[in-house]
């Protein structure tokens, strides 16, 4: 039986502007396996990147719980979900956020080495990584040097190097052209697969929703999934 990765249970948040009160998340509930790939659909402004930010432990939620791999995160001290954050949870972002001044071989090893991973060990697997993604070839390349597609590709490598348990991924294709974009979801995918992380990627993309496990939609603060 494979492993709960993610966990939200009741998840809660609200936002208060000026003296008005925002409910987002009403209860959102939603559990994600080792090795399952879930959409989440959701139109702009009803609190997807909210969820996300709080599935990636980057904001508490007002009430509710956050598991990964089994461990309560809700009311854990800042650093230790930092550690999470660091190595169970990868990150994709509709913008790569590489490190312009590094190669792409040093964006993939550098998390690595953060995490105390001796260097040769790090670069090894960032190798590796890069091999995976069809840019073994490109890893010495900074990312000016490479197109949209190559960088993102570097981006899954990266969120992939601490072997998290999770990634979460923030329209991953959504500044890529249509074919650029099917080839990124298909190594996304494939990784992951092969790997056996979960992934839970927001994309406004229907179809590539559709070639998902499942797929959960946000519709007033209420998380409903679909098979």
């Amino acid at each position: 039986m494979n492993e709960i990765a993610l966990a939200l249970n009741g998840i809660f948040r609200t936002f208060r502007l000026g003296g008005e009160s925002l409910e987002v998340l009403r209860g959102a509930t939603v559990e994600i396996s080792s090795g399952e790939i879930v959409a989440l659909v959701a139109p702009s402004g009803t609190g997807k990147s909210t969820l996300l930010h709080i599935a990636g432990l980057l904001e508490r939620p007002d009430a509710g719980e956050v598991l990964i791999a089994g461990e309560n995160c809700t009311n854990l001290s800042d650093d230790r979900r930092t550690s999470l954050r660091r190595i169970g949870i990868g990150f994709v972002y509709q913008h790569h956020h590489l490190l312009p001044e590094f190669s792409a071989l040093e964006n993939v090893f550098i998390p690595q080495v953060i995490d105390a991973i001796p260097r040769h060990l790090a670069q090894k697997r960032g190798l590796e990584l890069l091999d995976m993604v069809g840019l073994s070839n490109r890893a010495l390349h900074r990312p000016g040097k490479l197109s949209g597609g190559e960088q993102q590709r570097v981006a899954i490598a990266r969120a992939l190097a601490n072997k998290p348990k999770i990634v979460i991924a923030d329209e991953p294709t959504g500044n890529l052209d249509h074919e650029t974009s099917t080839r990124v979801f298909e190594i996304l995918i494939g990784l992951a697969r092969e790997t056996g992380v979960a992934v839970l990627v927001a994309t406004h993309n229907a179809d590539l929703a559709e070639r998902m496990d499942r797929k959960i939609t946000l519709k007033k603060g209420i998380l409903t999934s679909e098979m």
